[in-house]
């Protein structure tokens, strides 16, 4: 199976196509290692022509977490943080991106992101997933927006459910993982194992 992984920098799930044996690539606008293309996705996907594209769009301005930025009101706002109607314009693109990626020509697609303003802008995910269903001591909802594609199948459910604190998180439940410039690109890597279950499961399909 030709499979392109679109918005991948860290090469985790295309990596695990590769492992089951079919010809992965993933591609973003920045270089990385492995077999991997630069350039912008939507273009590259035309040319690549893939029988299964997987595509995780940047969630900066439509996951939930962020969008009170929009109407920031009194909160004090935080130097280089964008906010007002720039970010509305930026939310908009990123819809627009989404709603262009989802409609690709493709038989199968896969569109990955955190709860967030996706769920109404375009319509609610197909599934909602959550690494310790897979085997991984932590907690991130992610939503699974499916075209020609089953709902994953967990793998490994921990024991705890939703109701355990995970490794990945605080007391409180907030993510471990303190402000920096890396923060954001850190948490959207997928995890292993979920990676392992999409080759598993949709290099078969």
């Amino acid at each position: 199976m030709r499979v392109l992984i679109g918005c991948e920098r860290f090469g985790i799930v295309r990596d695990s196509f590769l492992r089951w044996g079919h010809e992965a690539y993933s591609c973003d606008l920045v270089s990385a290692s492995g077999p991997h293309i630069v350039g912008d996705v939507l273009e590259v996907v035309q040319d690549f022509k893939p029988d299964l594209f997987i595509v995780h769009p940047d969630c900066q301005f439509v996951s939930g977490s962020g969008n009170h930025w929009c109407y920031p009101g009194k909160r004090k706002v935080k130097l280089g943080t964008i906010v007002g109607d720039e970010r509305i314009a930026l939310k908009i693109e990123a819809i627009n991106f989404a709603w262009a990626l989802l409609n690709v020509d493709c038989l199968r697609i896969a569109l990955e992101n955190p709860i967030g303003i996706l769920s109404s802008a375009i319509r609610k995910p197909d599934q909602i997933i959550q690494p310790w269903e897979f085997g991984e001591d932590a907690s991130k909802a992610t939503c699974l927006w499916l075209k020609g594609l089953p709902a994953l199948v967990p793998t490994n459910v921990l024991p705890g459910g939703r109701k355990a604190r995970r490794a990945n998180q605080t007391p409180s439940g907030q993510n471990k993982l303190g402000p920096s410039d890396e923060r954001a690109m850190l948490r959207a890597k997928t995890y292993p194992r979920i990676a392992d279950a999409m080759a598993e499961q949709w290099g078969q399909s």
